[in-house]
């Protein structure tokens, strides 16, 4: 695919870049300079810009089920302890907007769990940082367990994430990939609330050859709670957060009214 909505994103943005990339890669360096919203804000600025380049713009439903942040203090040795562990949203995954989309729906920008190759990439490079997201090489097994546990103790110190159980995107548009449960144990280490949630039509913002404005769509679903899943194994909570997720799909699909979005981004 020649993605020439995706080059003309780039090419339109080279003053955005050349004034904002050297000013998050210097938070990112200087991380103890810098709070946690500062960065944040500095994140929310690249990733917005971008999906207003994209021309995009999304259609939000379930609101209601995001999770309220959890209460985080950090202890003067610099520990981070927070009331619960954060939410984990689990999301089908289409192309490059997808975790814009989701960070930009969220009362704050939450990390994901992001591929190296992504992550190493001009602006990826800079989101990841200044998130602390955490990245890991899809073809290292012990680099999979590495980014796992990276994952789990983040979550544990209140952080909401980002995870895609698709590991990546072909030209699937929106037709789901094979799930992976490996990432599942982010939940059952952390017993965090999960919550499912769909894109559709998200691989026409920056996976496309088309310039027209585009409407995506982002579902959060009902959580799962820990009772719910305590007693699963990482396959069994796999197969139940995609049978809801391609539920909601054919939903979409075949017309079903689901009401008007809760907000508009």
């Amino acid at each position: 695919m020649l993605n020439l909505r995706f080059k003309y994103i780039v090419i339109t943005s080279l003053f955005f870049v050349l004034h904002n990339i050297p000013k998050a890669n210097k938070m990112i360096r200087y991380w103890d300079r810098y709070t946690d919203e500062e960065r944040e804000k500095m994140a929310c600025k690249i990733i917005d810009h971008m999906k207003r380049r994209g021309r995009t713009v999304t259609d939000l439903y379930g609101m209601k089920n995001i999770q309220p942040l959890a209460n985080r203090t950090v202890q003067e040795d610099g520990t981070v302890v927070s009331d619960r562990p954060g939410a984990v949203y689990y999301a089908n995954h289409q192309g490059k907007y997808d975790a814009i989309g989701v960070m930009l729906a969220l009362e704050k920008p939450c990390p994901t769990l992001w591929d190296i190759h992504s992550a190493s990439r001009l602006v990826g490079k800079q989101v990841s940082g200044l998130l602390d997201c955490s990245i890991v090489d899809l073809r290292d097994m012990k680099d999979k367990v590495r980014a796992i546990q990276a994952t789990v103790e983040k979550v544990k110190s209140g952080r909401d994430f980002l995870i895609f159980p698709e590991g990546g995107y072909t030209d699937n548009h929106n037709e789901l990939q094979e799930f992976h449960s490996g990432c599942f144990a982010v939940s059952l280490k952390t017993k965090a609330p999960i919550v499912p949630t769909v894109l559709y039509d998200a691989y026409k913002s920056m996976n496309s050859n088309t310039f027209e404005k585009v409407v995506t769509q982002i579902h959060f679903l009902d959580p799962i709670y820990y009772d719910e899943y305590k007693d699963m194994r990482k396959v069994e909570i796999c197969e139940l957060v995609k049978s809801r997720i391609e539920a909601r799909l054919k939903d979409i699909k075949n017309g079903v009214d689901l009401g008007a979005p809760d907000k508009r981004i």
